[in-house]
């Protein structure tokens, strides 16, 4: 016969509480098998799986709960465990996922609309944990909301959720990814940004171009692409042929009025103290990256060479072009340089120029992306700012740096 209880206990919290639950399991000296405890607003819930040994008297082990319970104003139930029958041991070793919810308010409908999206199957959720600061009263309005829900299933279709996601972020206002969980999830050790309008929030040949005077013409070529009429290398010469003349010194006044991209500093200032290594890889232009290396403690930057000669551009880029492909070239150099797996790194973009990085690393984030960029990528974040990453990563509200 099973000796083994799952006993549920609730009520009003107080420090020494668990402390006297657990004296009075003491007395009867059983096995703990499974434990949870967890206090949402001074309101303490206790969840103990206990195996009792076979001499113990099980009307005996009640009325003590109950006593000590009764004492401290809890509430307790008590169900017996058949493991044979509703308690198989191998669900423990099911695989599990990580849903991550971000929204600048988080409602009881975003709530209830992920719930019912992902308890499909054979899916269960284990946890659920807010990851931000509790939004108390009205001073405490400002941030975003994050909460962290453990599934475990079998053989979830990862993309045909994520292809859920995006329709009911489209639809909420929320940002959702998901993961598998594993010991990468929490241990990745390089972040890879494109640039224009992913670390900051322009693109800096449209600001050339103004001061040029061609910026109409530039955007012209920029459609083009978008639609698929040129490629990223073909549209990025013919645009530059168009800054032809411009002085450097542009460059400069451009460059220290670079407007970052909300959430950027303390993103990257969080992960510098976690020993990450942080780089930019760009379709931009090396003159801008090396300028937020200073600024930001970058470690490594790739873009493209402007020409210049005599202090004027020429109009020309100096050796390959860094398109897509070669963008995820340099992510898997730069695995091997830092010895390290390419599940271990973050990259994060906006453009379609990005998938291929995007896609090749451990965590890929299309980030404020057009809608092709989003269905192509793995996860994607729109309505916060950068620092929502470290949500990805399940680092919570009080273990950040401002």
């Amino acid at each position: 016969m099973s000796n083994t209880y799952l006993i549920n206990i609730n009520g009003k919290d107080a420090p020494s509480k668990l402390k006297h639950i657990t004296k009075t399991l003491n007395l009867f000296k059983g096995e703990v098998l499974d434990i949870n405890q967890a206090v949402i607003y001074k309101t303490l819930s206790v969840e103990i799986l206990i195996k009792l040994p076979s001499n113990i008297l099980i009307d005996d082990f009640f009325k003590e709960v109950l006593y000590t319970c009764h004492k401290l104003n809890l509430h307790v139930t008590f169900e017996k465990i058949d493991f044979d029958k509703n308690y198989p041991l191998n669900d423990s070793f099911k695989k599990r996922y990580i849903i991550t919810a971000l929204a600048k308010n988080l409602t009881s409908n975003h709530l209830h609309s992920l719930i019912d999206l992902i308890l499909k199957d054979d899916v269960n959720v284990i946890s659920i944990e807010r990851l931000s600061k509790p939004k108390l009263n009205s001073a405490e309005n400002e941030g975003v909301s994050c909460i962290e829900i453990t599934l475990e299933g079998k053989g979830l279709d990862l993309e045909k959720i994520r292809r859920e996601f995006l329709i009911l972020s489209q639809k909420g206002d929320i940002d959702l990814g998901i993961q598998e969980d594993t010991p990468y999830r929490r241990h990745r050790r390089l972040i890879a940004f494109d640039m224009d309008s992913t670390l900051i929030q322009t693109e800096v040949i449209d600001e050339l171009a103004k001061r040029k005077g061609v910026y109409e013409e530039v955007k012209r070529i920029t459609e083009r692409a978008m639609h698929g009429e040129l490629d990223f290398k073909e549209s990025l010469k013919r645009r530059v042929a168009l800054l032809k003349g411009l002085e450097a010194s542009v460059l400069f006044d451009v460059a220290k009025n670079l407007p970052l991209t909300d959430g950027a500093l303390k993103l990257i200032k969080n992960l510098k103290i976690l020993g990450y290594k942080i780089a930019i890889i760009s379709g931009g232009f090396t003159f801008f990256g090396e300028y937020l290396k200073k600024r930001l403690n970058i470690d490594y930057v790739f873009a493209n060479e402007l020409e210049i000669k005599d202090n004027v551009l020429t109009g020309k880029v100096v050796g390959d072009i860094i398109d897509g492909e070669k963008k995820a070239e340099i992510l898997k150099k730069l695995a091997r340089l830092e010895n390290i797996s390419l599940e271990q790194v973050i990259a994060v973009g906006d453009g379609a120029n990005d998938l291929p990085m995007l896609n090749l690393a451990g965590l890929g984030i299309a980030f404020r992306a057009k809608p092709i960029v989003r269905e192509g990528a793995k996860q994607s974040l729109t309505n916060v700012g950068l620092d929502a990453i470290l949500y990805f990563l399940g680092i919570r509200d009080r273990e950040v740096v401002a």
